[in-house]
């Protein structure tokens, strides 16, 4: 079983719809309850205590974790000296601290297999240092250093970390961005343009697979810096 966060929506829900359609089991984890195609738990992944209910479930049913894609997330593009305390911890609870709390969680359940694979979503803000994003980036910034050290921690149990950073990528988290800011950024990748959901699934199904055995520790910048 795969363990998918943020499975709703977005990048979440599209990566838990390519590996549905290429034959895993998956758990998606919601922050709200949906009537979702496919098995799916409210969770809110910055309460701890809520994540551990989840695992002690995974537990119970005996399931065999081989995966585990943090994707749930928010985004917010405000100045720093303009953004509010409130979201500011937000994006801090949920980017950060909710991503710590899946792995710390979950991890456990890998070991025991003794072999799996982890993705924490980052953003391409992040190596770009885009203005308006500095909280946003600061949040995913914690997650790249974060994943990094605990790959070295994972290794010994044959557990794999790496990070994905997409750039504009067409989901409804662009719906509130204009063109002009999208250009921007699009403007300073590599790649110069907006990316699909599916450009980011077949790179997750690539590092949940066995196929990307030798990676661990990296993050991967969709678009190019």
């Amino acid at each position: 079983m795969i363990v998918v966060t943020g499975a709703s929506r977005g990048l979440g829900r599209a990566v838990t719809d390519r590996l549905i359609e290429s034959g895993e089991e998956v758990l998606g984890l919601s922050r709200e309850e949906q009537d979702l195609p496919f098995e799916t738990i409210q969770c809110n992944v910055s309460d701890y205590e809520a994540v551990k209910t989840v695992a002690k479930k995974l537990r119970q049913e005996k399931k065999e974790l081989s995966g585990l894609v943090n994707a749930a997330g928010i985004a917010s593009m405000n100045l720093a000296i303009t953004t509010p305390p409130t979201m500011t911890q937000k994006l801090i609870q949920t980017n950060l601290v909710g991503t710590i709390y899946c792995c710390q969680i979950f991890a456990p359940l890998l070991i025991r297999r003794k072999s799996g694979s982890i993705i924490n979503f980052s953003t391409i803000a992040v190596a770009l240092g885009l203005k308006g994003e500095s909280i946003y980036a600061a949040s995913k910034a914690g997650v790249e250093g974060f994943s990094r050290a605990f790959a070295r921690e994972m290794a010994d149990f044959n557990i794999r970390v790496n990070c994905l950073a997409p750039g504009p990528i067409k989901t409804d988290l662009l719906k509130g961005v204009s063109d002009e800011q999208i250009d921007a950024i699009v403007s300073q990748q590599i790649v110069p343009k907006v990316f699909q959901p599916d450009d980011v699934c077949d790179l997750c199904e690539f590092l949940l697979s066995p196929q990307s055995s030798s990676l661990s520790g990296e993050t991967f910048n969709i678009g190019g810096v």
